[in-house]
């Protein structure tokens, strides 16, 4: 399958890597041509793996991962291209974190609205499915470096996009009863709320190696 990934951060680099490994082509696109991150990347990934804009990385993918920062997120959609999105699953793995007070940051958005729903109505005709936002990078791709079973949740319109995503989260080696599908793109307001404690968690714990899990 060929993948695009949006953003060169630690998220998208993490993601990348792994969807190279298992086999897909993937496409990393920054805001600029020539991006010294993304290039970097391509080169250090193999050859299954290439850098371009944006834009390069939506028309490539026939899945899209948006690892861009929550802020900026609407906005390099747009450089990607609604057209280049339409119909094809959109991952949004970002969150609307606001450190403009510092830290632990807020939420620029949360209860009768989010990020995901945000990048749904702004690309309508992208099947987005909110993702994989609720963890450290490295459980993303590696969940059995934890013990025990722990939950990845997915939040979208389209079911057929789910599990398409469920399917490469199966790639990563999440176990299926570990997929937690907690319906429409609304859903997406409860798993980005869940950031608060995560990071409250973080700082007090000093690393973000854990995830959360329901009991009962």
């Amino acid at each position: 399958m060929k993948i695009g990934i949006l953003g060169t951060g630690i998220v998208g680099r993490t993601l990348g890597d792994k969807l190279a490994g298992v086999g897909h082509e993937v496409r990393m696109g920054a805001r600029q041509s020539g991006n010294e991150t993304a290039a970097g990347w391509a080169a250090a990934a193999g050859d299954r793996a290439s850098a371009g804009t944006f834009a390069d990385a939506a028309a490539f993918g026939e899945v899209v991962f948006n690892c861009t920062k929550g802020e900026h997120a609407l906005d390099a959609l747009r450089q990607a291209g609604a057209q280049a999105l339409a119909g094809k699953v959109l991952v949004d793995v970002t969150n609307p974190l606001d450190f403009s007070r510092g830290f632990p940051p807020s939420l620029s958005v949360c209860n009768t609205d989010s990020l995901g729903e945000q990048i749904q109505r702004a690309m309508p005709e992208a099947r987005v499915v909110k993702a994989l936002n609720t963890m450290w990078c490295g459980i993303m791709v590696d969940p059995r470096r934890l013990s025990g079973s722990h939950l990845a949740f997915l939040a979208g319109n389209d079911a057929a996009a789910k599990s398409t995503v469920a399917g490469l989260l199966g790639q990563f080696g999440w176990r299926p009863e570990e997929i937690v599908d907690l319906g429409d793109i609304g859903a997406a307001r409860g798993t980005e709320m869940m950031l608060p404690i995560w990071l409250r968690l973080y700082g007090k714990r000093g690393d973000g190696v854990f995830n959360f899990a329901i009991a009962g």
